[in-house]
């Protein structure tokens, strides 16, 4: 994950991203923590993800401000998405109230529920992806990783997942060494081949499965 996604995209640590005041330290370790938690969910640590998302939870509660915990949760959540686990965001639900505007849409549109008017609070790239006929073309000029396959699940979600969309989330899972996603979009791959008979190519890609899955736990 880049070092500053869970700052800059969810704003736990603006000052981090600027010059400015020294950072304060539960901003740090919210940065730390929430950083190491997503590299281990992306690489099948369960273990690591959950001790360390409890503590970027904790760093960030020290603040009293609900709407930031809430965005912590979300961004928990966002990482399901990225690698198909596709699940109520029930650490975010509990707190939506709190939410923002923005948080709160871009929670519906984890969960495939936007209502009118969502779509323009959304970040950039999720915003172009929802509005483009086909999200690959959109999501090729992302440069985050995270923020490609993020967009890529809520397509899937949608029935919006083309075979070129499929593999541009296999090859950007792939680039990045991150099994979990990896292993989730070629399942997506090796159903479609199945479904269309393909089965050179179901093989093919079951060679790949076995080659990433002793190093993660498919889902």
């Amino acid at each position: 994950m880049s070092a500053r996604l869970a700052v800059c995209l969810f704003v736990l640590a603006l000052s981090a991203c600027s010059s400015g005041p020294p950072t304060p330290a539960w901003q740090m370790s919210a940065r730390s923590s929430l950083d190491a938690s997503a590299i281990a969910w992306l690489e099948g640590r369960d273990a690591v993800h959950s001790a360390e998302f409890t503590r970027a939870r904790a760093a960030v509660a020290r603040t009293g401000q609900l709407d930031l915990i809430a965005r912590a949760e979300l961004h928990r959540c966002a990482l399901r998405v990225a690698t198909l686990v596709f699940e109520p965001c029930a650490g975010f639900d509990a707190l939506a109230t709190d939410a923002t505007p923005e948080d709160a849409a871009y929670a519906r549109y984890l969960a495939n529920r936007l209502q009118p008017g969502d779509a323009e609070r959304l970040p950039p790239a999720h915003r172009a992806a929802l509005a483009a006929t086909d999200p690959a073309a959109a999501l090729r000029g992302v440069d985050d990783p995270v923020t490609r396959l993020v967009a890529a699940g809520a397509a899937l979600q949608r029935a919006q997942a083309s075979p070129a969309l499929v593999q541009l989330a296999v090859d950007t899972a792939s680039a990045q060494g991150w099994p979990r996603p990896l292993l989730a979009w070629l399942l997506v791959q090796q159903r479609t081949a199945q479904a269309a008979g393909d089965t050179a190519t179901a093989e093919r890609l079951q060679r790949r499965i076995d080659a990433v899955a002793p190093r993660a736990t498919v889902r």
